[in-house]
């Protein structure tokens, strides 16, 4: 799919990442580049491989938000093998989904149905957080089911990192509020997870644990 990406965006978005280098090395001489064209995609990749910081993030992440276009590519670089390219596209999604998680709602049935197949963990880190942010009655019964069963394999196993198992927990109790008897078995999760968890793990596990007792009970069918 070609970008609706100006060759007058391409200048900006070049100029915009050499100034940030070069205010680094404090060398703001010969930094302003030709306009070209935008030739395959290749120069948004490029400049998604490149991001260091979070302004080159926070940049890229509102040109997605003014550009549909950007933001498919954003999107699909985030699936890619190449962990590196996959890793920062998902990052500058969170930075959009900050804003405006609504955007991703459409993307989201792709995301969970795509979950088990990634092996970057980085890259999971930022989806799952996207899917924390998100209202999960967006997709199907389905795909909650996929979701719950991988979140819970997220939390029952010994080598996923704290951040992964921290949205997972977050995840699981938005399930729950959808499917309340999701609720014990989460509880009895959290509470094995914090036996030997790390001090990030428990703090996130007790606010879970807090939240799912003060769920409102789901009324008896007499009392409908």
């Amino acid at each position: 799919m070609a970008i609706d990406f100006s060759g007058a965006d391409v200048f900006v978005a070049k100029n915009y990442l050499a100034i940030i280098k070069a205010e680094e090395t404090d060398d703001l001489q010969n930094i302003i580049q030709p306009a070209d064209k935008l030739e395959d995609n290749s120069d948004l990749q490029s400049i998604v491989n490149n991001m260091m910081s979070m302004k080159e993030a926070e940049w890229v992440a509102t040109s997605a938000i003014d550009n549909p276009a950007i933001f498919l590519k954003l999107f699909e670089y985030s699936l890619s093998s190449d962990k590196k390219l996959a890793f920062r596209a998902s990052w500058t999604l969170t930075k959009v989904c900050d804003r405006f998680p609504e955007v991703i709602y459409p993307y989201l049935p792709q995301i969970v149905e795509t979950l088990n197949k990634i092996d970057n963990e980085s890259t999971l880190r930022c989806l799952l957080r996207i899917i924390s942010l998100s209202d999960l009655e967006k997709i199907s019964g389905r795909q909650q089911g996929l979701l719950t069963d991988f979140c819970f394999s997220i939390l029952n196993s010994g080598f996923s990192a704290i951040a992964v198992k921290a949205y997972s927990m977050e995840i699981l109790y938005k399930l729950s509020l959808i499917y309340p008897g999701l609720a014990n078995e989460l509880s009895t999760s959290i509470n094995v997870l914090m036996e030997d968890g790390s001090a990030g793990i428990t703090a996130r596990g007790r606010m879970i644990l807090r939240k799912l007792s003060e769920m409102p009970l789901k009324p008896k069918p007499d009392q409908q």
